[in-house]
């Protein structure tokens, strides 16, 4: 007979097993988010090198719209020459006065600019342009504002001196317009309305991508102080040479 006190046998335990799967299911979870936040790191970051603008790329599409210009003009000056020439012959003195205005313009050629005058600093977020030298092209003499005055006599009524004296005057005016146009005064006056007209060029599309930056110009053969640093950043030639 059977034992009525006696109860069948407890089902053995599974704690283990759940334990083991719900440990498997939280590391696979912390696995999947470790996934999705590096997923996310690495798409902010790419939508973030797309979007922050590159000042070094900025500035190179500035320098190609400069570089089109071919001939940079901001500025040119009116001069006026006043020169006197003399003829003597058998016994005879005559002399011409010629009054020459004449406008000169004063130009870069900025066909001769390259990555390699345009350094990016980023730590002083300075833009350093090195242009060539301001050329004075001309004079461009005004016709209509030329004046003549003379002592005439026998020598301009029986020979060729007063041909003689009008060739010698106009070569005489050229040189002195050109002479006054290459004065060091007027040549700062070029480079300083030249150096604010490429400023802009190159600061304007970098404000507006949001880039406080600072452009510094200066010429090739503009006279640099002992203390002044130059050309300590990286060129442009440089850093696109390196993206590539």
């Amino acid at each position: 007979m059977a034992d009525e006190n006696l109860s069948p046998d407890p089902p053995p335990a599974r704690s283990g097993g759940v334990s083991a799967f719900l440990a498997k299911a939280v590391g696979v979870i912390v696995i999947l988010v470790l996934a999705g936040l590096l997923a996310l790191w690495g798409v902010q970051r790419y939508v973030s090198d797309r979007l922050t603008p590159d000042p070094t790329t900025i500035a190179s599409a500035s320098l190609a719209g400069l570089r089109e210009q071919n001939r940079l003009s901001a500025f040119a000056a009116r001069y006026v020459a006043v020169v006197t020439s003399k003829q003597s012959q058998l016994g005879f003195t005559t002399e011409k006065t010629l009054i020459m205005p004449g406008m000169v313009r004063y130009e870069v050629d900025m066909a001769k600019l390259t990555q390699a005058d345009v350094a990016w600093d980023g730590t002083t977020k300075t833009l350093s342009v090195r242009l060539p030298a301001v050329e004075a092209d001309g004079p461009q003499v005004d016709l209509n504002a030329v004046r003549e005055y003379g002592s005439g006599g026998v020598l301009t009524t029986f020979t060729d001196a007063e041909k003689r004296l009008d060739a010698a005057n106009r070569r005489a005016g050229q040189i002195e317009l050109i002479r006054q146009a290459r004065e060091p005064a007027m040549i700062k006056l070029a480079r300083d309305a030249t150096r604010r007209a490429v400023e802009r060029s190159f600061a304007m599309p970098l404000r507006a991508a949001g880039i406080d930056a600072t452009v510094a110009v200066r010429f090739a053969d503009e006279p640099v102080a002992n203390t002044e640093r130059w050309d300590t950043s990286r060129s442009l030639q440089d850093v696109l040479g390196n993206a590539r």
